[in-house]
């Protein structure tokens, strides 16, 4: 017998619980994330869900003596899920995710302008049984194009608690919270999809189904695994009980044929009960008629003018990230060097005091450095994105990158992000819906020419490649700099091909895309995700990338017998007072505990690792030296400079530009007196760095976007081998041209 859900009772009064779990649920581009965020303020939790990279976001409030916990889960178009991050929704729905409590609730957002294809979601969530309110949103938007809703008609339709709001509005948070804790479960009565012969098989199947898995199996979740072809747990079934699965499965499915039952029946059903549901109540503009989002779009969507703001944008993106960051790094990274200069001050010479200033400050300063990059690149992207025009971008680049890459327009902002540092870009794949596309993005985004290769390039250029001009306009340095800086990204166009392929575990699918209305963005919003994401960062990558920065140190520093570099640091420290900076004494000094330096950092682990991989490294054009200096600059690419500078007695504070470290690399030879540095050699130092994936924090963040180390791994192998064979062949083919 069904019952009335007028009749049903409401969350408050049915549930005394201390804490509900309510759940939000909508269509992507619907405000949901921004309603989450009015409605739990500053109170929330980020992680993700065990066993997979899906993020999870919690937040709670109190109303009253009731305490509500709200869990954001991932946008989705229906429960019957494509993607990891769709699975976890219905998972989350149905008490299937392991560390997350059962739902109480669900609210339901929806867009004003959309209602029709939201409904759709909300006709399936009703089949759960679960109490459900419904928010919709963006009211004042589809206000602005025409549209009106009676929303108190449609919740005497619907029968659940219905409320209209706004997001980003101050007064949003108590009328939806009321409608919550009215939440009821739909009665499946104002639900009539199906035929009396359909639901008749279903039932019988349903009952089958419990027989063989030996439970009580609910209505939604048998109907998912019949109709449904990729049904979330269809294949584990199948592997679990085999034929006798497969076969009721196939015979249930003959039935519904025979009654004449398609089933493309469940799209055109539930699309037919959401039009019937707003008829009479749901006033739109004449078919044709072009709101203003429209107009903008006639712009900035397919116009030449919208490629130009396109760039535009992208290019203060980047321009913000490369540079407007620069004086705020500068900032973030004095810190932790006063930090250092007072322990260097008040403690004496020791590996304790070498390990805080050389091994945990170094990795400190090394984790901090990308706060600024990381939290204007995802304040600017919450922007761009919650104003809607982050599905513009992905439209106007999705052709050109499919062709040369097969994937969408979403990876190019990460792309774009990475020329600057790969951190940060690696953290947008986010926007990225498709999990297989989202690896592939994150595997060749290291290959872009980061900043931090810069210094690399800049010190073989200006010692190695003469300053002139072609033509008498066109640097030779500045165009070496430019193939350089372009390389990465012209190796990445083959290398994600060839990824396309390897990975492809199902036929390619077409890239779709809702292009959401123009609004004004929530900076509260914005400012919240950004925040989350560099927390994120620092809480779970940085403790890795402090703990090899601190094993790189070990390396460095053991074994070796430090009395001598202590005795001259002391004198150093006795002789400050005495001596005017530049007297002969001073600088006698300085260059005996740089020799010494240079000699320890010779013997100890790191440098026998150097004279190691000499062999291998000397048919790239390199000595132990450049071998040792590429070896200790794992944890970050420019700490070459100041590798090469110890090796050579100048000290680890030397620049790219410092005259002195390349007179030294200018002067350094082989045992038969041959130059080191040659132009092959420095042609071969800079592709290697082109397109290695030199950087340990890289890597770990990698290792957390995927939940794998076997991508990071991967990802090394890879670049490495692609490193070492590109220094290889543009070494032998400059050697062959007289270089």
């Amino acid at each position: 017998m069904s019952i009335s859900s007028s009749l049903l009772p409401s969350l408050s009064s049915s549930n005394t619980k201390a804490k509900l779990v309510v759940a939000l649920m909508g269509n992507p581009n619907t405000g949901k994330s921004t309603l989450f965020s009015a409605l739990t303020g500053i109170h929330v939790e980020t992680g993700h869900f065990p066993g997979v990279t899906v993020e999870r976001t919690v937040g709670s409030l109190m109303v009253g003596q009731q305490q509500l916990e709200l869990i954001d889960l991932p946008g989705t178009y229906s429960l019957a899920p494509r993607a990891a991050d769709e699975a976890i929704a219905t998972q989350v729905l149905l008490g299937q995710q392991p560390g997350t409590p059962p739902v109480d609730a669900v609210l339901c957002v929806v867009d004003a302008a959309n209602l029709q294809r939201n409904l759709f979601l909300v006709s399936q969530i009703a089949e759960t049984a679960l109490p459900m309110a419904i928010a919709v949103n963006m009211s004042d938007v589809s206000a602005k194009k025409g549209i009106s809703l009676d929303v108190a008609a449609l919740e005497e339709r619907i029968g659940v608690p219905v409320v209209a709001c706004q997001a980003t509005g101050r007064k949003v948070t108590k009328p939806v919270i009321d409608a919550i804790l009215r939440a009821r479960p739909m009665s499946l009565d104002r639900l009539a999809l199906f035929s009396a012969e359909f639901v008749a098989i279903e039932r019988a199947w349903q009952t089958t189904l419990g027989q063989l898995l030996g439970k009580l199996v609910t209505e939604f979740e048998a109907r998912r695994l019949l109709i449904d072809p990729q049904s979330v747990g269809r294949a584990q079934l199948q592997a679990k009980f085999g034929e006798p699965f497969t076969n009721e499965l196939l015979k249930a499915q003959r039935a519904l044929r025979e009654v004449g039952v398609p089933f493309e029946l469940e799209a055109a059903a539930r699309y037919q009960w959401a039009s019937d549901l707003l008829n009479g109540i749901e006033t739109r503009p004449p078919f044709g008629t072009l709101s203003p989002s429209d107009y903008a779009d006639r712009w900035l969507s397919r116009h030449p003018v919208g490629l130009l703001v396109f760039v535009t944008l992208m290019l203060l993106v980047f321009q913000s990230i490369f540079s407007f960051a620069q004086p705020l790094m500068e900032l973030v990274e004095a810190g932790p060097e006063w930090v250092g200069s007072q322990i260097e001050a008040n403690m004496s010479a020791g590996p304790l005091r070498s390990l805080l200033v050389n091994g945990v400050l170094a990795g400190v300063g090394g984790v901090v450095v990308f706060v600024p990059q990381l939290l204007i690149l995802f304040l600017l992207i919450g922007i761009l994105e919650d104003c809607g025009y982050m599905a513009r971008a992905a439209f106007l680049t999705d052709r050109l990158l499919y062709r040369l890459t097969g994937l969408s327009g979403r990876a190019f902002v990460p792309l774009m992000s990475s020329f600057a540092c790969a951190i940060p870009g690696m953290m947008s794949t986010r926007v990225i819906e498709s999990p297989k596309e989202r690896l592939i993005t994150t595997l060749i985004l290291p290959l872009m020419s980061c900043s931090a290769r810069l210094p690399v390039y800049l010190l073989m250029i200006n010692l190695l490649i003469p300053n002139e001009y072609l033509g008498g306009w066109l640097s030779l340095r500045a165009l070496v700099l430019a193939g350089m800086m372009s390389l990465g990204a012209v190796v990445a166009i083959p290398v994600a091909w060839i990824l396309n392929r390897l990975l492809q575990s199902t036929p390619a699918t077409p890239f779709l895309m809702e292009l959401p209305s123009y609004k004004w963005p929530s900076q509260f919003v914005a400012l919240r995700k950004a925040y989350e994401q560099v927390r994120a960062f620092l809480v779970d990558a940085g403790t890795l990338i402090l703990a090899m920065s601190i094993v790189i140190w070990g390396l460095g520093y053991f074994p070796g017998d430090r009395s001598k570099e202590q005795k001259i640091e002391q004198a150093i420290a006795t002789q400050a007072s005495e001596l005017n900076a530049g007297t002969d004494a001073a600088e006698k000094l300085q260059a005996e505990l740089q020799a010494e330096q240079a000699r320890l950092l010779e013997i100890s682990f790191l440098g026998q690792a150097g004279r190691l991989i000499e062999p291998a490294v000397k048919p790239l054009g390199w000595d132990w030296k450049i071998g040792l200096s590429v070896i200790a600059s794992f944890p970050a690419r420019e700490v070459i400079i100041a590798t090469l500078g110890t090796i050579y007695s100048l000290g680890g504070d030397v620049g790219e530009d410092d005259a002195g470290l390349q007179a030294q690399l200018q002067s350094a030879t082989w045992g038969d007196g041959r130059p080191v540095f040659t132009l092959p050699t420095g042609l071969s130092v800079m592709v290697f760095f082109a397109l290695c994936a030199q950087c340990a924090s890289t890597l770990v963040v990698m290792a957390r976007e995927t939940g794998s180390w076997r991508w990071p791994f991967l990802a090394f192998v890879y670049m490495t081998a692609l490193a070492y064979i590109g220094a290889f062949l543009v070494y032998r083919l400059a050697l062959m041209l007289g270089g």
